[in-house]
């Protein structure tokens, strides 16, 4: 068995023992705020995942929101990039809309990427130079579209801070329209399946995007940070998910236009990780 069809199961598998632990009883955590949501599914989910996968494969490391591999900083080997619970707000309000996801990197370049949709039964997946796949679909490259045509997925909160609020504001005013899913992983999805032109926010963290820019690479999407830099899965950053045309678009007519507040950005995202 591959590592790919091991992750692919495994991430099945998870799924299933998360739909079971959800007709138990939810205990929610905080974390660094009201809004930052911890579960006890979360916990078990990522405990699922590492000890399988370090059962399996004793050499590989793993990285998961929920506390494990948080220092690793450029390793060599195989990496994976996993969030047990990606939309745990959603999780415990909805009791929909998330997602596990799973990114394997080795020795820094992608090997592949895994977004299981849980309540819905669909896993997104892909193996780099493969082909992106929804089951067993294999997905078309994605079209490109500029902003004027197309839906951005933006959470509304940025629009209101002070100085992103101008940065942000003008995207969603000279957009087709803006949508918040609550879940980046998805959204990501939705970027690589065409229901999103682009995705943008200030901030994310390797666990979040890992797996879904995998996939969207696949459909010839791109992903960066709001600068256009390379993203690493060991730091969070600022984050743009798009069709290429519309990727252009948003990093030579907003971003750098103001240059001076997205480095602000990066300044503090590095100070702060």
């Amino acid at each position: 068995m591959t590592v790919y069809e091991f992750a692919k199961g495994l991430i099945l598998e998870a799924g299933i023992n998360v739909r079971k632990i959800m007709k138990e009883d939810i205990k929610v955590e905080t974390k660094s705020n009201p809004n930052d949501l911890v579960t006890n599914v979360d916990k078990a989910t990522e405990k699922y995942l590492f000890d399988n996968i370090t059962e399996t494969y004793p050499n590989h490391l793993v990285i998961g929101e929920e506390g494990h591999g948080h220092h690793l900083k450029d390793e060599v080997g195989v990496v994976w990039v996993i969030d047990p619970i990606d939309g745990t707000l959603n999780f415990v309000h909805q009791k929909e809309n998330f997602a596990i996801s799973i990114g394997i990197y080795n020795n820094g370049n992608p090997y592949a990427g895994f977004v299981y949709d849980v309540m819905n039964d669909v896993l997104y997946h892909a193996k780099t130079g493969e082909g992106a796949y929804e089951n067993g679909t294999l997905l078309p490259k994605i079209e490109d579209t500029p902003l004027k045509t197309s839906i951005i997925g933006i959470n509304p909160n940025w629009l209101t801070k002070p100085r992103l609020g101008e940065v942000f504001k003008p995207i969603v005013e000279e957009a087709r329209s803006a949508r918040a899913y609550g879940s980046a992983a998805l959204e990501i999805i939705h970027v690589a399946t065409g229901k999103l032109g682009g995705y943008v926010t200030p901030r994310l963290q390797p666990w979040d995007f890992a797996g879904g820019l995998i996939i969207l690479n696949e459909v010839g999407g791109v992903g960066t940070n709001l600068m256009g830099d390379t993203l690493s899965i060991y730091e969070p950053n600022s984050i743009i998910m798009a069709n290429e045309q519309l990727h252009s678009e948003l990093i030579e007519q907003h971003f750098q236009k103001n240059n001076e507040i997205i480095e602000l950005l990066q300044q503090r995202l590095k100070s702060n990780n």
